[in-house]
């Protein structure tokens, strides 16, 4: 939010702060100051040019469309300036940049002014036009002056160019009693009142003075929605003339990025930045039937905003209706083109309201409009200012654009809201605030901050809350009031530091996601972390568990992700798209679903996805694709590294490209290649390999392990390799599935290290070539002990899988 200095002082005490001592404040009361830059609407300020006279104008002897003058600028020296401007002459008062000054063009880069020969003469500045020094677009010859104006004079002395300091707060959505110049101001005076130990108030430009003129403009305000609209006040004002705003609001609404319109808009927006209500001007003629109705319209309902779209109305818009049901208004969201104020417009009726927070933002979702009254109706209000706010309005209307108040003040407020009261226990604020605080410094800052004080007792304070802090509820809030005015940075540091250790519950699956992380990104994975919501086109009309946005954003934002495939594969095409083509990625990550409209599932995953190549095209080695079994390869040595190495793989019986990793019975992992019509469906035209890890399974898993420890074997490990010949649909699972049946102890390890096809091992028939490690910690294993663990492995193979042994691989 943009805080203008200019502006805030005027709500200030005479004795005004500097513009970084307010910065400072207002961090302290903590609306953080995210930055404090200069406002200059004119760049550079107009900082060194000069009011010259021109005391000679002679024709330039090499160029027909150049002028040698004679400048004197005042300081007794007379600079020679070559002008190629048409207009020209003698005795001119013109603005003139000296050599070194820097000017700022209107479009385009500044230009610092340096001493140049032009068709051999030399030319020290020069005489500007008004695009040239940014003070208009105008090129049409040099800028000339009235002649009274002295030489010598600064230009910014003479022009006087608006600069302010602005403030971006960095507003917590709670303090929406902060959204505004007066709000700011009632802080920064609470805080120089408890500093200064003296009562210093805001300057308030609100009064009651405002009085009717006539009554010739009735008008009769219905509300048939009072929870919607708690509150509607207007009033009508006659015989307004429609112009530009006088320059000082020009200047004030442009310095904090608004852009001005007419009196009327701009005054309402003006009260808006200065009181935080927003209010909206009507054109009275367009109020068929006199009358104001604040309604819900039937659904599809046409209307044609401002913005001249054609919108359709939702049954639950809150819409101001005139006396015949025409929409006119969206209510604290948007106003209708037929009744805005337009340049003939005479008459209005100028609307002060409280809209309910909830229904302006779904409106303003729903139609896709953001606008500030709708910023400041969703996070409310004070309902208790809505008449303040419309009195200086009209007040301000009447002042600059004339005008009469032609009807009396209206206001419907049929259930006028209660101020919430709380009760401080000191011993409570000496617990949260760990500082002890005299009951009349209490008071006083309560008082600053616009509590009423209702009941004062030894050990409490009873206080009422301003409509205006919508947020303060609880003894806690009160306590932030107390604490944030005195300074965060004056609580006292205690002594010493009482704590209750507690149990870190996930310290083991904590500690497991860091290890894998670390593994996987030197392995060369890169982490990512997609969004969680999704569209829900990714997934078709089938899925009838997915859980749906209400009131979403985005129409492509729309559900909660079922699956992190889909939101992976964005990442993936996105790269692509930049010719980052090999992709190592993983994630951990949440999926949801439902299977009631109370019965909602989260569960979580770690991801890997896989496309492109393994490694990077080098000159010794050439380009290898990933495919499934890289993939599977990583996912072993996750699960090695949680402590699981009895995993099973099948393939899944309704995804033939899938496999499914158990571990004892538990399914902890899938790995699959994605189909392809989901690659077409975001445009991915290279495999992409998807491995999920369920992780609530896998850190259960690894949780159940005893963690054993063993020395270094001091005895060599033997290796022995077996050819092992089986029917073609026997896969490696069912050989690893024998080779652990048959409990061999010296058995540690073994691996698979080639896959053979042919005829010579018989029709339908593949061989098996494994390597198989034997190692006994007490001594050297001999040839007969190997021999015997050998044959029970090739006994059972025979029993298993009716296999067949090569002879002479068993060496």
């Amino acid at each position: 939010m943009k805080i203008s200095y200019n502006w805030l002082i005027d709500y200030l005490p005479s004795d005004k702060p500097e513009p970084e001592t307010v910065s400072n404040i207002l961090t302290s009361v903590g609306l953080e100051v995210e930055k404090l830059e200069k406002y200059e609407p004119i760049r550079g300020g107009l900082n060194g040019l000069i009011i010259g006279e021109i005391v000679e104008c002679i024709k330039h002897p090499e160029a027909d469309n150049l002028k040698i003058t004679k400048v004197d600028t005042g300081t007794g020296d007379t600079l020679t300036i070559v002008c190629g401007a048409q207009n020209v002459e003698t005795a001119q008062k013109v603005v003139v940049a000296p050599v070194g000054v820097t000017i700022f063009p209107f479009r385009g880069e500044p230009l610092t002014l340096k001493k140049m020969k032009i068709r051999g003469i030399e030319s020290e500045g020069m005489i500007c036009a008004e695009d040239e020094i940014g003070i208009g677009e105008s090129h049409a010859g040099i800028m000339v002056l009235p002649n009274e104006v002295e030489t010598g004079t600064l230009l910014s002395a003479y022009y006087l160019p608006y600069t302010d300091w602005i403030f971006e707060i960095g507003l917590t959505p709670n303090r929406m009693d902060a959204m505004s110049h007066l709000g700011v101001a009632k802080d920064v005076c609470a805080w120089l009142s408890h500093k200064s130990k003296t009562s210093i108030s805001v300057k308030s430009p609100l009064n009651n003075t405002l009085r009717k003129d006539d009554q010739s403009l009735p008008v009769e305000v219905v509300v048939e929605n009072a929870i919607a609209c708690a509150r509607y006040s207007g009033v009508c004002i006659s015989g307004v003339d429609i112009k530009a705003s006088p320059e000082w609001m020009q200047n004030k609404l442009r310095a904090i990025d608004i852009r001005p319109v007419n009196n009327v808009v701009d005054i309402t927006n003006f009260v808006l930045h200065e009181t935080g209500q927003p209010l909206h001007a009507f054109d009275y003629d367009a109020i068929q039937g006199n009358k104001i109705i604040v309604k819900n319209l039937p659904a599809n309902t046409k209307f044609i905003t401002l913005d001249e779209k054609e919108r359709k109305l939702d049954a639950e818009d809150l819409i101001i209706c005139d006396g015949n049901q025409n929409p006119l208004c969206f209510g604290g969201v948007f106003g209708g083109l037929n009744s805005g104020v337009k340049n003939t417009t005479k008459n209005i009726f100028l609307e002060s309201a409280w809209f309910d927070p909830v229904t302006t933002k779904k409106t303003a979702l729903r139609h896709n409009l953001k606008t500030d009254a709708s910023n400041r109706f969703e996070k409310g209000v004070d309902i208790s200012n809505t008449v303040n706010a419309l009195k200086r309005a009209a007040a301000l209307i009447k002042e600059i654009a004339g005008g009469k108040i032609s009807s009396e003040i209206i206001d419907v407020y049929p259930a006028p809201k209660q101020k919430t009261e709380v009760t401080l226990k000191n011993h409570y604020l000496k617990k949260i605030s760990g500082k002890n605080y005299h009951a009349d410094t209490i008071k006083n800052i309560l008082v600053s901050l616009g509590f009423e004080i209702l009941k004062e007792g030894q050990d409490d304070i009873r206080v009422a809350v301003p409509l205006s802090k919508m947020d303060v509820l609880l003894p806690a809030d009160i306590i932030e009031e107390i604490m944030r005015i005195d300074g965060l940075d004056n609580i006292e540091i205690p002594s010493a530091v009482t704590f209750s250790p507690s149990l870190e519950t996930l310290a083991l699956q904590n500690a497991l996601k860091e290890k894998l992380s670390e593994h996987l990104s030197a392995t060369g994975f890169s982490e990512i972390f997609t969004n969680s919501i999704t569209n829900s086109k990714y997934y078709g009309d089938g899925q009838n568990t997915t859980v749906k946005i209400l009131n979403n954003l985005s129409a492509d934002l729309d559900i909660m992700r079922p699956s992190l495939l889909e939101t992976g594969l964005e990442c993936i095409v996105y790269n692509i798209n930049r010719k980052n083509n090999d992709l190592l990625l993983f994630e951990f990550g949440k999926t949801y679903s439902t299977e009631s409209a109370s019965n909602y599932k989260e569960v979580e995953h770690m991801c890997m996805y896989i496309t492109g190549n393994k490694y990077p095209r080098v000159w010794n080695k050439k380009e290898q694709s990933t495919d499934i079994y890289f993939a599977k390869g990583i996912c072993d040595k996750i699960f090695a590294l949680a402590g699981i190495t009895d995993v099973i793989y099948s393939p899944a019986i309704d995804e033939p490209q899938t496999l499914s990793a158990h571990a004892n019975g538990i399914l902890i992992a899938s790995l699959s290649i994605v189909e392809k019509n989901k690659l077409e469906q975001f445009s991915i035209r290279q495999p992409v390999i998807f491995a999920d890890i369920y992780w609530e399974e896998l850190s259960n898993a690894a949780k159940a392990l005893n963690i054993i420890y063993k020395g270094i074997p001091k005895f060599p490990v033997v290796e022995r390799d077996l050819s092992v010949v089986v029917n073609k649909g026997i896969d490696f699972e069912s050989v690893k599935k024998s080779i652990r049946s048959a409990a061999i102890g010296r058995l540690i390890n073994y691996r698979l290290f080639d896959v053979f096809e042919s005829e010579k091992v018989g029709m339908d028939k593949k061989s098996f070539a494994i390597t198989f490690f034997f190692s006994d910690n007490e001594k050297t294993l001999t040839d007969k002990e190997i021999d015997v663990m050998m044959n029970k492995l090739i006994v059972t193979f025979e029993k298993d899988l009716q296999a067949q042994i090569r002879k002479g691989n068993n060496e």
